[in-house]
């Protein structure tokens, strides 16, 4: 196997070995053997998605407020405030997949869809990432989604993040992040600047 290029500190490890270890419903676990630019040799694991992508959706009901559903978050046991958000299914693109979870999730449809960020959660040990979408020109209707009970759907001010914070139910990064950026994207957007 050709060496690493040393002089790039940047230059991506080498993969001497890769397995999967451990294989549920939805994911995998994967084993991957590494070899650093400096001769460091690793052995780390990560989790794999087995779908074909996630979206999460900012959806604004009007210029000031954004919509959160609350639900049960199996991995705390407990029920959060967040955006909706789901998986991409096969042979959907984001933009699809992005109103049908919000029709699903929140009984609402969305006439404009745009991507505001990309996300990801715990990248040193998951390859999972999340597509935001700022949903507008929102219209009611409803799709039957995979939820086992209905999603209590709540309708906050954007500008409130700092208030939503101090919930003991307002604590999923990915949802704090998203609000933060399209609170940000409108401000700037309303003020004539670009992010650059």
């Amino acid at each position: 196997m050709a060496p690493t290029d040393r002089s790039d500190p940047l230059a991506r490890p080498s993969v001497l070995a890769r397995r999967d270890v451990a294989e549920s419903r939805l994911f995998a676990i994967e084993e991957i053997e590494l070899r650093f630019a400096n001769g460091a040799e690793r052995t780390f694991e990560r989790l794999k998605g087995k779908g074909h992508g996630a979206v999460m959706l900012v959806a604004m009901p009007d210029p000031d407020h954004v919509l959160l559903i609350r639900e049960y978050a199996a991995g705390l046991d407990d029920y959060a405030l967040t955006l909706p958000k789901g998986l991409v299914d096969p042979g959907e693109d984001i933009v699809t997949a992005a109103n049908r979870e919000l029709m699903e999730e929140c009984g609402f449809g969305a006439r404009r869809l745009e991507p505001l960020v990309e996300l990801t959660l715990s990248p040193n040990t998951m390859d999972h990432r999340m597509q935001v979408m700022l949903a507008s020109d929102l219209y009611p209707q409803r799709l039957t989604g995979d939820e086992p009970e209905p999603l209590i759907v709540e309708t906050h001010a954007i500008d409130d993040i700092v208030g939503l914070l101090g919930r003991d139910d307002f604590h999923e990064a990915r949802t704090i992040a998203a609000l933060f950026i399209a609170r940000e994207t409108l401000r700037r957007e309303r003020d004539g600047e670009s992010w650059w």
